[in-house]
This record gives C-alpha cells, sequence and structure tokens, in this order.
C-alpha cells in the first residue's frame, strides 16, 4: 500500500521559520514535491525534488524553501524559511512514479 505522511506544519510568526516532513512507503517515487492549497484557491506547486536531486521552485518561495531527499529513508522535506501570511495552506506531498499520489497534508499558518 502506497502511503505519504506529512508531518512538521504548525503555527508561526512571519519572518520565522518550520521545516515540514513526508515519509513515503510502498513505491520509490520518480519525482517526490510539496503542493499547498490555501482557503479558497486552487493547489498549487511549491516545489518538486527528482530522483537525482534535480529541483524546481514556484517563484513565490525561491530564495526562501528548500527542498531536499534522502532516497535511502524515502523522504521528503521543505524547509521554510522567511515566511509570510501568504504562505498560509494546507501543504501536501506529492509523489509521482507510475502513478499520482497524494498525502492528507498538515496545515502551516504564518500570523502577522
Amino acid at each position: 500500500q502506497v502511503q505519504l505522511v506529512e508531518s512538521g506544519g504548525g503555527l508561526v510568526q512571519a519572518g520565522g521559520s518550520l521545516k515540514l516532513s513526508c515519509k513515503a512507503s510502498g513505491s520509490i517515487f520518480v519525482i517526490m514535491g510539496w503542493y499547498r492549497q490555501a482557503p479558497g484557491k486552487q493547489r498549487e506547486l511549491v516545489a518538486t525534488i527528482t530522483l537525482r536531486g534535480t529541483t524546481d521552485y514556484a517563484d513565490s518561495v525561491k530564495g526562501r524553501f528548500t527542498i531536499s531527499r534522502d532516497n535511502a529513508k524515502n523522504t521528503v522535506d521543505l524547509q521554510m524559511n522567511s515566511l509570510k501570511p501568504e504562505d498560509t495552506a494546507v501543504y501536501y506531498c506529492n509523489g509521482r512514479s507510475v502513478g499520482v499520489y497524494w498525502g492528507k497534508g498538515t496545515l502551516v499558518t504564518v500570523s502577522s
């Protein structure tokens, strides 16, 4: 059974930092990533990383967020620095190989 389980969300003040982690099981994903969905908005890409470590970021988070993965542990992390209130959203872990899989999400709230 394929599972993606996120952890690390919470409440933080603007300018602060949080680290999200996602533990995958049941599959090795060619691409892993983080997406987010703010209230009333569509889910959007935050960052992705391939098995070889190639990364891609949304323009809104470049220079502030860093995605990393540990292939041996089958985990992907998202280090978020200089957080802004507009980063408030439910963050979802995503894994892609033959199929596409999602975690249940973890809430990040950034207060001003």
